[in-house]
């Protein structure tokens, strides 16, 4: 779901352009950031990011604190956070990185110009994940017009904004809009790398998830298994990135009612995830509330509540109380007490959930709708439980389907 290290930086090794030099320890920290940069790929996190700070802290006494070198070295430790959820420290180390490049006048330096879309990119990532949206759309809508004028409007680095748009689309409800940014950027990777580079593995997931997020279940899950096809050519089945393929694929089946296909792909995402995260991370949240999504509506409600309540209490770990992720597992374990009676504690969920929808989202959005419906039936109580038997008592649940990155 996160943009990899690889992705948020330049190549190994770029000097600084606008200010050429040459000194040993810019050569030492240019050996230690491609090292750094191995570590990463290799798994090896701790590793990487040691080997980062120990770049950055050569990079700061060699150069200045303010060198697009030092920006790129704080977009790959900034990626480090983001990668174990820690969404506040990611966040200030790109904006650090946004400051610098955004003081840095253009020399005529591509990668430079690059770098100074990709820190736009990677801070309004951070911010769409903590539920910032206007201020992501901010610097997405930067990030596309920058990639437009330096690159063209059919280049890769174009494309990479454009994919941020249609996240932050689907995000906030505005699903025609994200479908035309989804296609432009498609449009675009097709040209550059083929209709069939793995390349286009993550707009697919994608394109996926905005048709879970429409209700299209169907119509996603030709995008999703695609997406897993693409990935796991590239990468291999165990890999995490194709897990996130994989659980994004189990979602759509999950919304046809196919539970019995859904379940097991939930878990071996899931078994990936906990090897590759540990056992609080975000990735593991989301496929916990869908997995206890399944369980609800199979009338398994003790392994639902179970899933339900680990998926909120790694939630409350890593996000600010008031963030969508959380009033999203609140609005569906509410739902769930309500189908088991339980009335006082699905009121209080519930309520606490629609507050943070409403301050959040559009009145239109379609959370903000099932969460209002789900308390409309609780506040009609006995009504509601006695229309049961004709669907007025269905109480909408929001699963979870997030859009990976280019």
């Amino acid at each position: 779901m996160m943009t990899s290290i690889t992705d948020a930086t330049l190549e190994a090794g770029r000097r600084d352009a606008c200010a050429p030099s040459t000194h040993d320890p810019v050569d030492l920290a240019v050996s230690l950031h491609e090292q750094a940069l191995a570590a990463y790929a290799a798994g090896e996190v701790a590793l990487a990011e040691s080997g980062f700070r120990q770049t950055l802290a050569l990079l700061e006494e060699a150069e200045r604190p303010d060198t697009p070198d030092v920006a790129n070295v704080l977009i790959s430790l900034a990626a480090i956070h983001e990668n174990r959820c820690e969404y506040p420290a990611a966040e200030q180390l790109y904006e650090r990185s946004v400051s610098i490049m955004e003081q840095t006048a253009a020399c005529g330096d591509m990668d430079v110009e690059r770098l100074r879309g990709q820190a736009w990119c990677c801070l309004g990532m951070a911010e769409r994940i903590q539920g910032a949206y206007d201020e992501a759309q901010v610097h997405f809508r930067k990030a596309l017009a920058h990639a437009e004028f330096y690159f063209g409007a059919d280049s890769m680095e174009a494309a990479d904004a454009l994919n941020q748009l249609g996240m932050l689309g689907k995000y906030t409800g505005r699903f025609a809009a994200a479908e035309r940014y989804y296609r432009r950027a498609l449009t675009i990777l097709e040209r550059q790398l083929g209709a069939d580079h793995p390349g286009l593995a993550s707009l697919y997931h994608n394109f996926g998830g905005l048709e879970h997020a429409r209700g299209e279940f169907a119509k996603g899950e030709p995008y999703a298994r695609k997406s897993v096809e693409l990935r796991e050519l590239a990468l291999g089945a165990d890999h995490p990135a194709v897990a996130e393929d994989v659980a994004a694929l189990a979602a759509l089946l999950d919304g046809q009612g196919k539970y019995a296909e859904a379940e097991p792909l939930y878990q071996g995402a899931l078994e990936i995830f906990r090897r590759t995260h540990g056992e609080e991370h975000y990735d593991i949240a989301v496929n916990l509330n869908n997995l206890a999504a399944i369980y609800q509506a199979q009338g398994r409600f003790v392994e639902a509540e179970d899933s339900y309540r680990r998926a909120l209490a790694i939630k409350e770990k890593i996000f600010a109380p008031d963030n969508v992720e959380i009033a999203l597992t609140m609005n569906n374990l509410g739902a769930l007490y309500q189908a088991m009676k339980r009335n006082d504690e699905a009121a209080d969920l519930l309520g606490r959930a629609l507050a943070i929808f409403e301050a959040t989202l559009a009145n239109d959005h379609p959370h903000v709708i099932a969460c209002r419906e789900n308390l409309g039936a609780h506040t009609l109580g006995a009504q509601a439980s006695r229309l049961q038997n004709f669907g007025h008592a269905n109480n909408p649940s929001v699963s979870e389907r997030d859009g990976a990155n280019l």
